[in-house]
């Protein structure tokens, strides 16, 4: 840490692991400048305040049952927690600016901003009546988090006509690159809940005194360009976020360390990665047929399969046969969780089969790791599109979850000459998001500003 400035910076993040890891990373960032930092946390979800003992962490209830805390629905999730930690947010921040101004001598510090994420829409009010700045964290690639408030009226205008067979693979002129069927899997999930939801982070962004985003403009450049325009507030694209602290991610699940003893006695980019993030699902079926994908390709895999992230299931993968289990691991390894940063830069991994949320597609494209897209939900299915179709650094499953079609894809990534393409391409989008991070680069300068920024909001 450079020598502290006095000014201390009030984080809060969703419970969420995608959006816990880059509010961390961004409070290592502001600390490294000088910063104190504040962590308000629920108790869902809580991330591990042992791991970081530089920064104050203060809990709050969220209300929520232990029903509640289960849900699969991630919108329901968010709507419960705006509901039940508007009261005690309100109450922890006031004491936190009361103690500030109680405090006396040289060592008094003064609180300067908060930062939380888009998600929390009662936050904006809340800082204004108390002449707090509120800057907005966004874990959105920035095409997405810009375009994905026109969804209510594509859902109005354009459901019955996306519904055509024939036209499944036009693209979407209102939101691009994403492909009709793409749109169509995003309306037919999300409801008019989310619509109101989606209206509420439009305003309270708009409101605010400026957005932070975990892009630069080589992964982002037309539509920071076109945000600046729609939010006429500051906005800061200060690059990947884990490449200023690497391997710093605060996860929620106990991670297995037995995965990398594991690749280091694989053969160099041999291995297939496979995770689907903290929240999907999927069914038995779909293990069955993602596992004998795997076995087919005759390659070796390293799996992520999450507790309850099987669902209709008994526990993890104690409902697979014992024999089929021992026939995978023959291949592969299988883990509850794992460090996937550290996983993604080693030199065994050739390959990710991915989700595509945020974190994980930037992760891969920082370590150079071309991938298999198999989004399930939401902003996924954008940042797939990018990956396979704009900057054709990976292979997309177009959703099919068939063993045939898996170990296909496997093997023209890692054994043919498709595959030494997509690594060229990678290998050559690595370095241009790279070369953002370093001194003049746009991340490097971005993230200067926004230091600048937030230390003016005392002057």
């Amino acid at each position: 840490m450079e020598k502290s400035n006095g000014l201390r910076v009030m984080l809060f993040p969703l419970p969420l692991q995608g959006c816990i890891n880059p509010t961390i990373q961004l409070a290592k960032i502001l600390h490294s400048r000088g910063f104190s930092i504040t962590v308000i946390y629920t108790r869902f979800n809580a991330p591990k305040a042992s791991s970081h003992p530089l920064f104050t962490f203060l809990e709050i209830q969220d209300g929520l049952s232990e029903t509640e805390t289960k849900t699969h629905d991630v919108t329901l999730l968010l709507t419960l927690l705006n509901r039940s930690c508007e009261t005690p947010f309100r109450d922890c921040l006031t004491k936190l600016l009361q103690s500030a101004d109680a405090e006396t001598g040289e060592e008094k510090e003064k609180i300067s901003c908060l930062i939380d994420d888009s998600g929390w829409i009662f936050t904006q009010p809340i800082a204004q009546s108390l002449n707090l700045p509120r800057l907005v964290l966004n874990t959105y690639k920035v095409s997405f988090f810009r375009n994905h408030f026109v969804l209510p009226q594509l859902r109005r205008e354009m459901y019955l006509s996306l519904q055509d067979d024939s036209e499944q693979d036009d693209p979407v002129q209102e939101f691009p690159p994403l492909r009709k069927k793409d749109l169509l899997q995003i309306l037919d999930k999300e409801t008019e809940v989310l619509d109101s939801y989606s209206k509420m982070i439009l305003e309270t962004t708009k409101a605010s005194s400026g957005i932070i985003f975990m892009s630069c403009e080589e992964l982002d450049q037309d539509s920071l360009i076109q945000a600046r325009e729609d939010f006429q507030v500051p906005i800061f694209a200060i690059g990947p976020s884990h490449s200023y602290f690497p391997g710093s991610s605060s996860s929620l699940f106990k991670v297995d360390e037995t995965c990398i003893p594991w690749l280091d006695k694989q053969e160099d980019k041999s291995v297939i990665y496979v995770s689907f993030g903290s929240v999907n699902t999927i069914n038995e079926a779909e293990f069955m047929e993602i596992a004998w994908g795997l076995r087919n390709s005759n390659q070796p895999f390293l799996w992520v399969v999450r507790l309850s992230s099987v669902v209709h299931g008994t526990e993890w993968i104690e409902a697979i046969p014992k024999k089929f289990i021992e026939m995978l691991h023959e291949k592969g390894k299988i883990v509850n969780w794992c460090p996937q940063e550290d996983v993604l830069k080693h030199r065994a991994i050739g390959g990710f089969l991915t989700h595509n949320g945020w974190n994980s597609t930037v992760e891969s494209i920082c370590a150079s790791v071309p991938m298999i897209c198999l989004p399930f939900q939401w902003d996924q299915l954008l940042n797939a599109r990018f990956v396979s179709d704009i900057w054709m650094v990976g292979m997309h499953l177009e959703g099919r979850i068939e063993k045939n079609v898996i170990e296909g894809a496997i093997r023209r990534l890692l054994l043919g000459t498709e595959g030494e393409a997509i690594r060229e391409r990678m290998e050559l989008l690595k370095v241009n998001v790279g070369r953002s991070l370093k001194p003049k680069g746009s991340a490097y300068r971005s993230l200067q500003h926004l230091i600048d920024y937030i230390s003016s909001f005392n002057l």
